[in-house]
């Protein structure tokens, strides 16, 4: 089904919720952990970067937003089920309203 914001949810909330516990999805949240400390790794080793590399301040600001970018990337998606249920939820909370108007 469609919200307002054209997001698609065709799963059940039990079936998030069973995602949200299985093995399957913490293997995945781990390796999007592993893939977050790594970009941190990265942001963190800039300053030696713009040392060694004599970069300009334009090249540093874009690197740091594509790093804070895929940061706030892996935090989405692990935050996914979440979300869904959310838009599961509001839409349940809709089609009461909708009945009770």
């Amino acid at each position: 089904m469609k919200d307002e914001e054209g997001v698609r949810v065709y799963s059940t909330m039990d079936q998030v919720e069973d995602l949200k516990s299985s093995i399957v999805w913490n293997d995945i949240v781990n390796e999007l952990e592993v893939w977050k400390e790594g970009f941190q790794a990265e942001q963190r080793s800039m300053v030696d970067d713009i040392a060694d590399k004599n970069l300009t301040t334009a090249a540093v600001l874009t690197h740091l937003g594509d790093l804070n970018g895929r940061v706030k990337t892996v935090d989405y998606l692990i935050n996914l089920p979440d979300i869904f249920l959310q838009i599961l939820e509001d839409r349940k909370n809709d089609a009461k309203r909708k009945r009770a108007d």
